[in-house]
Protein backbone atom coordinates (compact mmCIF):
# COMPACT_ATOMS: atom_id res chain seq x y z
CA UNK A 1 0.00 0.00 0.00
CA UNK A 2 1.50 3.26 -0.57
CA UNK A 3 1.72 6.35 1.80
CA UNK A 4 -1.78 7.21 0.61
CA UNK A 5 -4.98 5.74 1.57
CA UNK A 6 -5.45 3.75 -1.49
CA UNK A 7 -3.72 1.97 -3.72
CA UNK A 8 -1.59 3.59 -6.71
CA UNK A 9 -3.36 2.97 -10.07
CA UNK A 10 -1.37 3.60 -13.43
CA UNK A 11 -3.66 3.67 -16.76
CA UNK A 12 -0.66 2.45 -19.09
CA UNK A 13 -0.46 2.49 -22.39
CA UNK A 14 1.94 0.30 -24.38
CA UNK A 15 2.92 1.58 -27.45
CA UNK A 16 3.82 -0.35 -30.17
CA UNK A 17 4.85 0.35 -34.14
CA UNK A 18 3.81 -1.99 -36.94
CA UNK A 19 6.67 -2.93 -39.05
CA UNK A 20 9.03 -4.24 -35.70
CA UNK A 21 8.52 -7.20 -34.27
CA UNK A 22 5.21 -7.52 -32.69
CA UNK A 23 6.53 -10.03 -30.38
CA UNK A 24 8.52 -7.30 -28.80
CA UNK A 25 5.44 -5.18 -27.66
CA UNK A 26 3.61 -8.44 -26.03
CA UNK A 27 6.70 -9.49 -24.42
CA UNK A 28 7.19 -5.57 -22.91
CA UNK A 29 3.66 -5.34 -21.74
CA UNK A 30 3.91 -8.67 -19.95
CA UNK A 31 7.48 -7.40 -17.87
CA UNK A 32 5.53 -3.94 -17.08
CA UNK A 33 2.83 -5.65 -15.85
CA UNK A 34 4.55 -7.99 -14.15
CA UNK A 35 7.02 -5.23 -12.31
CA UNK A 36 4.01 -2.87 -11.37
CA UNK A 37 2.02 -6.21 -9.76
CA UNK A 38 5.32 -7.00 -7.79
CA UNK A 39 5.72 -3.51 -6.68
CA UNK A 40 1.63 -2.95 -5.65
CA UNK A 41 0.40 -0.70 -7.77
CA UNK A 42 -2.48 -1.63 -9.24
CA UNK A 43 -3.46 -1.12 -13.98
CA UNK A 44 -5.72 0.13 -16.02
CA UNK A 45 -4.84 -1.61 -19.50
CA UNK A 46 -6.46 -2.81 -22.23
CA UNK A 47 -7.53 -6.70 -22.54
CA UNK A 48 -4.62 -8.25 -24.77
CA UNK A 49 -6.70 -9.18 -27.25
CA UNK A 50 -8.83 -6.16 -27.40
CA UNK A 51 -5.55 -5.02 -30.04
CA UNK A 52 -2.58 -6.48 -32.07
CA UNK A 53 -0.61 -7.27 -29.35
CA UNK A 54 -2.20 -5.78 -26.81
CA UNK A 55 -0.62 -2.57 -27.39
CA UNK A 56 -1.63 1.15 -28.96
CA UNK A 57 -0.87 1.75 -32.49
CA UNK A 58 -3.61 2.82 -34.12
CA UNK A 59 -6.29 5.57 -34.16
CA UNK A 60 -8.85 2.99 -33.39
CA UNK A 61 -6.30 1.35 -30.79
CA UNK A 62 -6.16 4.81 -29.19
CA UNK A 63 -10.30 5.53 -28.82
CA UNK A 64 -10.34 2.03 -27.31
CA UNK A 65 -7.48 2.38 -24.49
CA UNK A 66 -8.96 6.09 -23.81
CA UNK A 67 -12.48 4.91 -23.39
CA UNK A 68 -11.23 2.35 -20.77
CA UNK A 69 -9.41 5.12 -19.21
CA UNK A 70 -12.26 7.59 -19.24
CA UNK A 71 -14.07 4.83 -17.39
CA UNK A 72 -11.76 4.62 -14.57
CA UNK A 73 -10.60 8.19 -14.63
CA UNK A 74 -11.76 8.74 -10.79
CA UNK A 75 -9.18 5.72 -9.91
CA UNK A 76 -5.67 6.28 -12.23
CA UNK A 77 -3.39 8.66 -10.36
CA UNK A 78 -0.92 8.66 -13.55
CA UNK A 79 -0.08 7.03 -16.85
CA UNK A 80 3.01 5.27 -17.88
CA UNK A 81 3.42 4.56 -21.51
CA UNK A 82 5.62 1.99 -22.50
CA UNK A 83 7.60 1.67 -25.33
CA UNK A 84 8.99 -2.08 -26.01
CA UNK A 85 9.60 -0.66 -29.78
CA UNK A 86 9.65 2.60 -31.12
CA UNK A 87 5.79 2.89 -31.01
CA UNK A 88 3.71 4.88 -32.60
CA UNK A 89 3.35 8.66 -31.10
CA UNK A 90 -0.17 9.53 -33.14
CA UNK A 91 -1.38 5.96 -31.15
CA UNK A 92 0.23 7.60 -27.60
CA UNK A 93 -1.01 10.90 -27.79
CA UNK A 94 -4.10 10.60 -29.03
CA UNK A 95 -5.20 8.47 -26.44
CA UNK A 96 -3.80 11.19 -24.01
CA UNK A 97 -6.13 13.59 -25.63
CA UNK A 98 -8.87 11.33 -25.64
CA UNK A 99 -9.00 10.37 -22.33
CA UNK A 100 -8.94 13.63 -21.10
CA UNK A 101 -7.13 12.69 -17.63
CA UNK A 102 -5.35 15.50 -15.81
CA UNK A 103 -2.54 12.89 -14.36
CA UNK A 104 1.10 12.62 -14.61
CA UNK A 105 2.68 10.70 -17.60
CA UNK A 106 5.57 8.73 -17.20
CA UNK A 107 7.28 7.28 -21.01
CA UNK A 108 9.38 4.54 -20.41
CA UNK A 109 11.53 2.85 -23.52
CA UNK A 110 12.61 -0.19 -23.05
CA UNK A 111 16.77 -0.95 -23.82
CA UNK A 112 18.43 -2.68 -27.52
CA UNK A 113 20.72 -5.40 -26.24
CA UNK A 114 23.78 -4.32 -27.81
CA UNK A 115 24.26 -7.50 -29.53
CA UNK A 116 20.57 -8.09 -30.86
CA UNK A 117 19.97 -4.98 -33.27
CA UNK A 118 18.82 -7.40 -36.52
CA UNK A 119 15.55 -6.58 -38.01
CA UNK A 120 13.60 -9.62 -35.73
CA UNK A 121 15.02 -7.80 -32.43
CA UNK A 122 15.94 -4.07 -32.83
CA UNK A 123 13.87 -1.85 -30.82
CA UNK A 124 14.82 1.42 -31.24
CA UNK A 125 12.79 2.44 -28.23
CA UNK A 126 14.72 5.37 -27.24
CA UNK A 127 13.88 7.05 -30.84
CA UNK A 128 10.45 6.29 -30.51
CA UNK A 129 10.39 8.00 -26.37
CA UNK A 130 12.11 10.88 -28.13
CA UNK A 131 9.45 10.87 -30.77
CA UNK A 132 6.33 10.23 -28.24
CA UNK A 133 7.48 13.11 -26.07
CA UNK A 134 7.90 15.70 -28.85
CA UNK A 135 4.41 15.88 -29.94
CA UNK A 136 1.94 18.22 -28.60
CA UNK A 137 -1.36 17.83 -27.10
CA UNK A 138 -4.00 19.28 -29.51
CA UNK A 139 -5.39 22.29 -26.69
Amino acid sequence: MSIHSKWVTFGVIVGSRGFFNPALAAEGRKKLLSLLQSKGFQAVITDEKATPNGAIETLADARKCAALFSKHKASIDGIVVSLPNFGDELGVVQTLDLAGLDVPVLVQAFDDDLDKVGIRERRDAFCGKISVCKQPLPV
